[in-house]
């Protein structure tokens, strides 16, 4: 167990390092996402006209709290063709914000060391008592993190290919980098081998 956790946190260090590499000293934490111009005009109508924190789609689809199935499929059709003829979007907004760089960093930590303990979890199920069978093992859980929601945000908000793109990449990279630092810790196999499995088990 001891193996495990150091595992899981020593992974999730090196995928938080390789996150800060992707966003701080390389391009990929930028691809897709630009300035929006007139930013003051902008931002003086939000002020007069958002109050509220939260998470606005727009053109709204404006459907009433009791509404039936057929009415909700009219305001989607009414909302489609907004969608088509003009702009469109979703906006995380705060009226104001006081962030912290800090806690954001050692929430962005705590994530990655959770990830990392999840996935060496569920490696331990596994009989792989190889490096490159565990390696391989924690690199697909991490792609199949990494397009969870990825995928949805394009396909059903529309967000840029190449942000997709990039942030896949990095997660991915992230659980292949980290996953190389756990799988490394665990090499002896002794830490996720099953009851009774050889040390000389399939995927060595």
């Amino acid at each position: 167990m001891g193996k495990k956790i150091l595992a899981g946190v020593l992974g999730g260090v090196a995928f938080f390092m390789w996150s800060f590499v992707a966003h701080d000293m390389l391009p990929l934490g930028d691809l897709g996402v630009k300035d929006a111009p007139n930013e003051e005009v902008i931002m003086a109508a939000m002020k007069t006209n958002i109050l509220d924190h939260g998470l606005y789609i727009f053109p709204g689809i404006n459907v009433p709290a009791n509404a039936t199935m057929a009415q909700k499929g009219q305001a989607m059709e009414g909302r489609l063709k907004k969608v088509a003829s003009g702009p469109s979007g979703i906006l995380v907004y705060h009226p104001s914000w006081e962030f912290s760089f800090g806690k954001a960093l050692a929430t962005e930590l705590s994530t990655n060391i959770v990830q990392m303990l999840l996935a060496v979890f569920l490696l331990g199920l596994t009989s792989l008592t190889g490096f490159m069978a565990r390696w391989r093992f924690l690199a697909v859980v991490g792609l199949v993190a990494a397009i969870t929601t990825n995928i949805s945000y394009w396909n059903w908000y529309g967000f840029p290919g190449n942000y997709i793109t990039s942030y896949i990449f990095t997660v991915f990279m992230g659980f292949t980098i980290g996953g190389a630092v756990a799988a490394a810790i665990l090499r002896s196999g002794a830490a996720t081998a099953k009851p009774g499995t050889s040390g000389k088990a399939a995927g060595a």
